[in-house]
């Protein structure tokens, strides 16, 4: 056996080994969109009030900059976020909403992880989300 080859890292379940797949929001996460600069604000303000580990934020390289900030199952409908964000749960609109997700390395254009989900941050923290979106006692 080689050792000197590392192990590949740690990833949930439903993020791909390759490329990118659309998976159904409100069964692995659900997701808050943020557009352009005003979801990079966002990220940086929760990678420094989690010391650097706000878990998974997939961003779209391409048109209006999406953020998507991924949180646990069924956290972001019982939620009031700000007019900004848009939220994707199990049932959006009377639809299903998908997010796409990048797999950790590889060619995954146009999407990318602006921060990949951790053992220790498996998803984005519900709350501390609403404190920097200003929305936690709405």
């Amino acid at each position: 056996m080689n050792e000197e080859i590392p192990p590949p890292p740690w990833a949930p379940d439903w993020v791909p080994d390759s490329g990118f797949q659309l998976r159904l929001a409100g069964v692995h996460f659900d997701a808050v969109r943020i557009q352009g600069q005003l979801g990079e604000e966002v990220a940086k303000s929760l990678c420094r009030l989690s010391d650097h580990d706000p878990g998974p934020i997939v961003y779209e390289l391409t048109g209006y900059r999406w953020m998507y900030f991924l949180l646990p199952p069924h956290t972001a409908r019982v939620r009031t976020w700000p007019t900004y964000t848009q939220r994707y749960t199990s049932r959006t609109r009377n639809a299903s909403a998908y997010v796409g997700v990048p797999a950790l390395s590889g060619t995954t254009w146009p999407l990318a992880w602006r921060s990949v989900p951790t053992r220790g941050a498996p998803y984005v923290d519900p709350d501390l989300l609403e404190k920097v979106t200003g929305t936690e006692n709405a």
